[in-house]
C-alpha cells in the first residue's frame, strides 16, 4: 500500500528538483481541521527564506509542477501564508482497509528505532514499605512508555534501582526490631521517627511465628533490615506484577559501595579541584551550574543521594544505551539535575538521559481527600486502589492525563460501569464491535473465512464511513508521535476519537442486513478493523480488550 507522506515527499521533492529550488527537508503534517485537506506542507514558507519570494508564489509554482496519480490524490489548495493541503481520495483511504486486516497486531508497529536500545527505570521504590496508591501514576506511566518504545522499534530494557543501602534501611531494621520486641515486651521504645505503619507489626509476627523468641534482645540490627527488605520488596513485586509489570534488571544501590564507584567519583572530582570542605563536610562546586553548591557527603561521612545516584547514571552511561529514561515525581524536579550536573563535571555526555517528572496525585471518594502517608501510620495503598476499581481503571486513570498536569483521580468514577467511566467507555466500543461481529455468523456463514479480496470496500461511501477509516489510517502516526514525546495520553485521545466515530457510524448505519450482504461484507471488515486498532491501542497503553461487557450486544 502506498504510504502517502513518503509518496507526498517524493513528488515535492520531483517537482523542486524541476524548478531548481534548493533543497529543503519536506515535512508532511496532518491538518487539526477536516476543511484542510487530509495532508498538509510548509515547504513553500521554508523555501520562502532562501528565495525572498512570498510563500504563496512559490506554492503556486510547485502545485503547477507535481506530478500525482489520481487514484491517491483529488485536490490540491494553498491556505493560509502558504501551506499546500492535499485531499486523499476515498479511494486511497479505502485501501488502508486491508493493510489494517493483514497486519492486525503489527499494525501501527515501525522500524523508526530498530537497531536501538533503550533503557527505562522506574518505580525504584525504597523497599522500607509497601507501594501507596500515590506510586501508581509512575508504575503506570512507565509500564505504557515502555510499551510505545518497543512499537517503534526499540529494544526495551526494564530497569528497577533497588534502594538497599543508607539511613532509611537501617531505620527500617529498628523499626521492625521494636515491633518484635513489643510481641514479648509491649513498652519496649519505639524509634521516634521510626516506619509506624501496620506492615512493620506483620513483618515483625512473621518473624516471631519463624523463629520465636531466638532474636529478643539481639543487637544484629541487619537481621531484622534483612527480613523487613524481604517483605517489603516481596509485597512491591507482587503488586507490579498485578499490573503486568516486570523489570528485567534489578540494580542494587549496596553495588555501588561494594565495587568502589562512589569512591571513585569522589577521587575524580578532587582530582579536578571539583569538591572542596566545608563545616566537617565535602561540598561539590555546582555553582556555575546550578547557582548553589552541593553537599555530597555530610560531616558525618555519610552520603547524601546525589553521590549514589551520580554512581548509577554513570553506570547506565557506560552500558551504551541509545535511550536512558528515568520517571520522577515532582519532588525530584531539582534533584535529577544536580546528579546530571555532576556527572556533567566529570565529561559525561548526558543528553541520551531523558527525565521524565510526573505531578502529584489527588484521590478523591465520596467528596473526599484521601491521604498518602509514607512512614506514618496506615495510608492507602496500591494494591487498596486496585482492588477497589480493578487493574485496567487503575492503569488508564493514571495515564490519561498528561504527567505534567496535577492528577485528580476520582475513585468513585473509576468504579463505574457507564460511558461516564473514560476506560468503559472505549472498552464497550470494543465488546460492542464483538458482539456485532458474533451476530453476523447469522446471515454470513464462516465470515472469518472470507477472503478480503472479495470484499468490496467501495460500497463505503457515505461521510460516518468514510471518517471511521480516515481515523483509523491515522494510527501509526498516532504511535509515532505519542511515543517520541513520551506521551501515552494522546494516544487515549486518539481512541477516544476511533470510538466516537465508530459509535457514530455504528448509531447511523445498518451493518447487519439481511437484504444487502455485499454491503453487510464491507461494514462488517470495517467493524473489523476498528476492533484491531483499538485492541493495538490498548495493548500499548496498557489494558486490557474486553469482548463482553454488561451492555454488550448478546
Amino acid at each position: 500500500m502506498v504510504k502517502m507522506k513518503d509518496y507526498l515527499v517524493k513528488i515535492i521533492t520531483q517537482a523542486i528538483k524541476h524548478i531548481n529550488y534548493p533543497e529543503v527537508a519536506i515535512q508532511i503534517e496532518k491538518p487539526k481541521l477536516q476543511q484542510y485537506g487530509d495532508f498538509s506542507t510548509n515547504v513553500a514558507l521554508i523555501l520562502s527564506k532562501s528565495l525572498k519570494q512570498a510563500p504563496k508564489k512559490i506554492a503556486e509554482e510547485i502545485i503547477k509542477n507535481l506530478e500525482y496519480d489520481s487514484e491517491y490524490i483529488e485536490k490540491i489548495e494553498i491556505a493560509g501564508g502558504g501551506f499546500i493541503n492535499f485531499f486523499a481520495t476515498d479511494k486511497f483511504f479505502l485501501r488502508s482497509i486491508n493493510e489494517i486486516l493483514e497486519k492486525k497486531s503489527e499494525f501501527g508497529k515501525s522500524n523508526l528505532y530498530k537497531g536501538k536500545t533503550a533503557n527505562i527505570e522506574w518505580v525504584s521504590a525504597n523497599p522500607t514499605k509497601p507501594l501507596h496508591a500515590g506510586h501508581g501514576r509512575q508504575i503506570c506511566l512507565g509500564k505504557a512508555i515502555a510499551n510505545m518504545l518497543e512499537w517503534i522499534g526499540y529494544k526495551v530494557i526494564r530497569e528497577y534501582y533497588y534502594n538497599d543501602a543508607g539511613m532509611q534501611m537501617t531505620l527500617l531494621g529498628k523499626s521492625v526490631q521494636a515491633r518484635y520486641e513489643q510481641i514479648f515486651n509491649k513498652e519496649y521504645p519505639f524509634p521516634e521517627d521510626g516506619y509506624q505503619g501496620n506492615y512493620i507489626g506483620d513483618i515483625a509476627q512473621e518473624i516471631f511465628n519463624k523463629y520465636g523468641d531466638k532474636y529478643r534482645n539481639s543487637n544484629d540490627i541487619e537481621f531484622f533490615k534483612r527480613e523487613g527488605e524481604k517483605y517489603n520488596f516481596n509485597s512491591i513485586r507482587k503488586t507490579l506484577e498485578r499490573l503486568g509489570i516486570k523489570h528485567d534488571v534489578f540494580f542494587n544501590e549496596s553495588d555501588l559501595y561494594k565495587d568502589g564507584s562512589i569512591i571513585n567519583i569522589i577521587e575524580e572530582f578532587k582530582k579536578r579541584n571539583l569538591v572542596y570542605e566545608k563545616d566537617g563536610a565535602l561540598w561539590l562546586k555546582l555553582s556555575e551550574k546550578l547557582k548553589q553548591d552541593k553537599v555530597i557527603m555530610k560531616s558525618t561521612g555519610e552520603y547524601t543521594y546525589r553521590l549514589p545516584d551520580m554512581a548509577y547514571h554513570i553506570n547506565k552511561l557506560e552500558r551504551k544505551y541509545d535511550l536512558i529514561i528515568d520517571i520522577f515525581g515532582a519532588d525530584h524536579s531539582d534533584t535529577y539535575k544536580e546528579v546530571l550536573s555532576g556527572i556533567e563535571l566529570l565529561g559525561y555526555d548526558t543528553s541520551k538521559i531523558k527525565v521524565i517528572i510526573h505531578q502529584m496525585v489527588t484521590f478523591r471518594s465520596g467528596g473526599k481527600s484521601l491521604k498518602m502517608s509514607g512512614r506514618y501510620g496506615t495510608f492507602y495503598s496500591l494494591d487498596d486502589l486496585i482492588n477497589d476499581i480493578g487493574i485496567d481503571a487503575t492503569q488508564f486513570f493514571f495515564i490519561m492525563r498528561s504527567a505534567n498536569s496535577h492528577l485528580d483521580f476520582d475513585i468513585e468514577l473509576a468504579k463505574e460501569q457507564s460511558d461516564k467511566n473514560p476506560v468503559y467507555y472505549l472498552q464497550y466500543a470494543h465488546a460492542r464491535i464483538c458482539g456485532i461481529l458474533r451476530h453476523s455468523i447469522e446471515i454470513i456463514n464462516d465470515f472469518d473465512q472470507i477472503n478480503l479480496s472479495d470484499v468490496d470496500f467501495n460500497l463505503l461511501k457515505n461521510s460516518d464511513e468514510i471518517n471511521l477509516i480516515k481515523e483509523l489510517v491515522k494510527f501509526p502516526d498516532e504511535v509515532i508521535s505519542a511515543s517520541i514525546e513520551y506521551e501515552p495520553h494522546r494516544i487515549i485521545g486518539y481512541l477516544n476519537s476511533v470510538a466516537e466515530c465508530f459509535h457514530r457510524f455504528y448509531r447511523n448505519n445498518r451493518v447487519l442486513n439481511p437484504n444487502d450482504i455485499t454491503l453487510s461484507l464491507a461494514r462488517l471488515n470495517l467493524c473489523l478493523a476498528t476492533k484491531q486498532v483499538l485492541k493495538n491501542g490498548f495493548d500499548i497503553i496498557g489494558i486490557t480488550a474486553p469482548e463482553r461487557m454488561e451492555r454488550d450486544i448478546q
